[in-house]
């Protein structure tokens, strides 16, 4: 698994949402940027993504979400909420996989850094109101 330090940087991203209670494809294109977070460089990274999302039927429309990486010293990666508030945990491993009870939904992620530095996550949320399958690619910016 890459290091905190090798997501610095801009990415080029695509997403595909499959919403399996409406039937319905959604696309995002745009772009991520990992920058540090403050002066100091231990902080971590701060990720900020701007895409546009495409919704059958609908004009398309700006996304955007901000996240905080933060480097764990036992290994891995620690990934909160823009806030400061915890989101999950991104273990060392072959594929790691990670997951977030937000009561009632749960979300679990799998990351995949086999082609790094080409790398993507594969989100599943289920809940009363949420069934959907989000996939997402990242590839650096050139």
């Amino acid at each position: 698994m890459p290091g905190l330090e090798d997501f610095e940087g801009s990415w080029r991203l695509e997403r595909r949402i499959d919403d399996r209670l409406t039937g319905q494809v959604l696309r995002l294109t745009g772009r991520a940027v990992f920058t540090p977070d403050g002066d100091d460089p231990g902080a971590g990274l701060v990720y900020d993504e701007t895409g546009r999302l495409e919704i059958p039927g609908q004009a398309p429309a700006v996304a955007t979400r901000r996240y905080l990486w933060r480097a764990r010293q036992a290994g891995g990666l620690e990934v909160l909420f823009e806030d400061g508030r915890f989101f999950h945990f991104i273990s060392p491993g072959a594929r790691p996989e990670a997951r977030h009870d937000c009561a009632p939904d749960l979300y679990r992620v799998c990351y995949d850094f086999s082609a790094w530095p080409c790398w993507s996550s594969c989100w599943e949320v289920r809940g009363p109101r949420k069934n959907y399958a989000m996939e997402s690619s990242y590839r650096p910016e050139s």
